[in-house]
């Protein structure tokens, strides 16, 4: 299948409709037939069968369209690039990185980076982990920063760091007025914190089980910043990275959390790819920003 039926076969797809598929490619109806009849005739076999005027995607074309997505994204992304480079963006640096270090770390590395190198393009993405990794795969991001350091084997880890986790609570809480906060003192509140299998939950809970405890949180975040809402709408207490600024969230209290367990920070990147001069040099500040030395 050639690129421009690869793309014609995925907007249809994505629409349902060649009126929709046309309209998505800015082609005319009829060229985009014609294109999709070409398609079928050098693949061998139909995609969509055609009842009343409505296209309905074959068992052939389902199966095939998983990796027309997969193979479409990185055309995209190929495009990208060369719009890059048109554009005179040569110096064009992307970063990826999840709330906590796109709220904290990364706005020191890339204030220090412009200062010497105002002209560059600066590209950032604020994603969850399995987003940043299909970024680095895709080349749409060349760093990406998370609180994991337990990555496919594709995927180069250089860990700047660690953090640890702390407490917030409503600003009228009972607990504000202790210094820090334990396990024990958590039993009979609502807990807010990260959804079980992930990184954050199974280093609290580990930390947990050691002081004879249990951590089931009553309501489950995929991002620590949004506990924020949660926490000044009084439904209970978040255990949450202390990366993040919390003190800039009103109507919340910032307690530590005693025994906490640490939770690394790390720069990603795509095993194997020789990082630009820029990129290399935005990699350098964010070295120096890290929190913690590893």
């Amino acid at each position: 299948m050639r690129a421009r039926q690869l793309e014609v076969f995925t907007a249809v797809m994505r629409a349902g409709t060649v009126t929709g598929a046309a309209r998505l490619l800015n082609i005319s109806q009829p060229a985009l037939s014609q294109i999709l009849i070409h398609a079928e005739d050098e693949l061998g076999f139909a995609l969509f069968d055609r009842e009343k005027g409505r296209l309905r995607a074959t068992p052939e074309a389902l199966e095939l369209y998983p990796e027309a997505e997969r193979l479409f994204s990185g055309l995209e992304g190929l495009r990208r690039k060369t719009s890059d480079l048109r554009l005179g963006r040569a110096g064009l640096v992307r970063i990826a990185a999840s709330p906590p270090p796109a709220m904290s770390l990364l706005p020191q590395a890339v204030a220090a980076f412009r200062q010497n190198h105002p002209d560059i393009l600066l590209r950032t993405h604020v994603a969850p982990i399995a987003a940043m990794v299909e970024m680095l795969r895709a080349g749409d991001a060349a760093l990406a920063l998370a609180l994991d350091d337990h990555l496919p084997p594709d995927i180069a880890v250089e860990r700047l760091g660690h953090t640890s986790f702390c407490c917030l609570l409503p600003e009228d809480h009972p607990l504000t007025g202790m210094e820090k906060l334990s396990f024990a003192d958590l039993v009979d509140e609502v807990v807010i914190s990260y959804r079980s299998m992930t990184r954050p939950y199974d280093e609290l809970e580990a930390a947990a089980q050691r002081e004879g405890f249990g951590f089931v949180p009553r309501i489950e975040i995929d991002s620590s910043i949004s506990a924020a809402g949660f926490v000044a709408a009084k439904l209970g207490v978040a255990v949450v990275d202390s990366l993040l600024p919390w003190a800039q969230f009103p109507g919340i209290v910032l307690r530590p959390l005693l025994n906490s367990p640490s939770l690394p920070l790390s720069l990603l990147s795509l095993r194997g790819k020789v990082l630009s001069r820029a990129e290399q040099v935005i990699r350098t500040h964010l070295l120096a920003v890290s929190p913690v030395s590893p």
